[in-house]
């Protein structure tokens, strides 16, 4: 747990935090996002950085922390970057027998929350696959956060992209 090294390193829920271990929504909510700041959202939704789909089914539960979701636009979440998850995603690692995946968000200017949790100006996922021996290939995608819109660029135009986004320096994945 984020909230200190004596909680169990399990993933446990919010309600399991508070009502087995007697931790008090407050100290949660120092160090990490709660169920809360996602209320009464309008135009976004529950972003997953590494998606449910892309999982186990008994590793699935874990996809669902807060420490895995950014403020995501709704019609994106739902439409194209969905469309990426379920279908690109699975065709582009047809033939793999290891995927890595990097994923990011970019930080905007807005926020949710009374401002304690940014709404990313874009997401962004890279991926490399082995698909034999020596054999890899990568591919890479991109969102802005207000558009229903995924671009699938090459790695290294993902890593220019990601460079000139963040502005500090040289992004290398």
């Amino acid at each position: 747990q984020l909230i200190a090294s004596k909680y169990p390193k399990t993933m446990r829920s919010e309600w399991e935090l508070i009502n087995m271990y007697h931790v008090k929504l407050q100290q949660i909510a120092q160090s990490q996002a709660i169920l809360d700041d996602y209320k009464n959202l309008t135009g976004l939704s529950r972003g997953h950085m590494s998606p449910s789909c892309h999982h186990p089914n008994a590793s699935r539960p874990a996809t669902f922390t807060l420490t895995n979701i950014v403020p995501q636009n709704a019609q994106l979440n739902m439409g194209a970057w969905q469309n990426y998850e379920e279908k690109t995603m699975v065709n582009e690692s047809q033939g793999c027998t290891t995927t890595y995946v990097v994923v990011g968000a970019v930080p905007g200017n807005n926020y949710i929350a009374k401002g304690r949790v940014n709404i990313p100006s874009h997401i962004w996922l890279s991926a490399c696959c082995e698909v034999g021996p020596n054999q890899r290939k990568t591919w890479a995608v991109i969102a802005q956060n207000n558009q229903n819109v995924v671009q699938t660029l090459s790695l290294g135009d993902l890593e220019g992209m990601l460079t000139q986004l963040y502005g500090r320096g040289q992004v290398s994945l």
